[in-house]
């Protein structure tokens, strides 16, 4: 299995909002990505836009639906349509999350999280062992955002996620909304997370809004809260050099918005990364 080099541009989601600015211009990102699923066709006007946006950049693949805790396995199908998309535009690689969103006869479009037991990173690995001998390549799997936790578990999410890069081979996207989302969620410390995470495995970092609340949701359609900022200077902090996106997939606004949300991210990426203090939650974890 080939490696994947560290990549330490910045990009955002190509959205169809957006098509036309990326197809007319020249945008000011190192990277776009793309929702896998939404180009898995055979032929069309969107894959025709992303061959396009291609030949000006690199592209990132994040699917959303490979369900990598199935219990039954993966599709086989799903599988040939992405490796059949990877192959025609050579993604810089190709991404999905660490859930489930299906069984045998029904997909949930959902991201349903796993109980974090040594059973159920036997399922993930196993799964992931098929995906990247059938795409012929490593990928990477991003952190879910959570709402509930299992009296099962056996491990703290990084811990499962750190055991899961050891055993695969697969890097990490890090989504640091996601951790900001949970620890408040579930009272972990976000400092205990980006601690226990392989910093050598994280090829890329995820950045996005939510909806506040007792329960934060992950929703994508609000600027990035200044505790995400501060726990994303962390991060870099501690990962150093690796890709970096502005997740927005509701309330999109004009692109240049979301361009001074990037310029953000560039400036704490060269800065100094704060140290003290925790982040968010308390340093004992609680079952939702």
């Amino acid at each position: 299995m080939s490696t994947i080099a560290p990549f330490s541009g910045f990009g955002l989601g190509l959205r169809r909002t957006h098509y036309q600015d990326f197809l007319e211009s020249d945008v000011p990102v190192d990277f776009v990505e793309v929702i896998s699923e939404n180009y898995m066709v055979d032929g069309g006007n969107p894959l025709r836009i992303l061959e396009e946006v291609r030949a000006k950049m690199p592209v990132i693949l994040h699917g959303v639906s490979m369900s990598i805790g199935s219990a039954n396995g993966l599709d086989s199908e799903y599988l040939a349509r992405l490796e059949m998309l990877a192959n025609r535009i050579d993604p810089l690689w190709v991404s999905d999350h660490l859930c489930w969103t299906r069984t045998s006869a029904h997909n949930s479009h959902d991201l349903l999280p796993l109980p974090y037991t040594r059973e159920a990173l036997d399922v993930v690995c196993s799964n992931i062992d098929h995906a990247q001998e059938t795409l012929g390549r490593p990928m990477l799997f991003e952190n879910p955002s959570s709402y509930m936790t299992f009296p099962e578990d056996e491990m703290t999410e990084w811990e499962f996620l750190s055991a899961m890069s050891l055993r695969t081979g697969c890097y990490l996207l890090l989504d640091v909304n996601n951790i900001y989302v949970s620890a408040h969620n579930h009272g972990f410390s976000a400092d205990d997370y980006l601690a226990g995470i392989p910093a050598d495995r994280v090829r890329q970092i995820h950045l996005a809004g939510h909806t506040d609340g007792d329960i934060k949701i992950d929703t994508h359609d609000a600027l990035v809260c200044d505790g995400v900022w501060q726990l994303y200077a962390k991060a870099r902090g501690i990962l150093g050099d690796v890709a970096t996106m502005i997740e927005r997939d509701d309330g999109i606004p004009p692109l240049p918005e979301l361009l001074t949300e990037l310029d953000r991210a560039r400036a704490l990426a060269t800065g100094p990364s704060p140290t003290d203090g925790p982040t968010d939650g308390p340093t004992e974890r609680i079952a939702a």
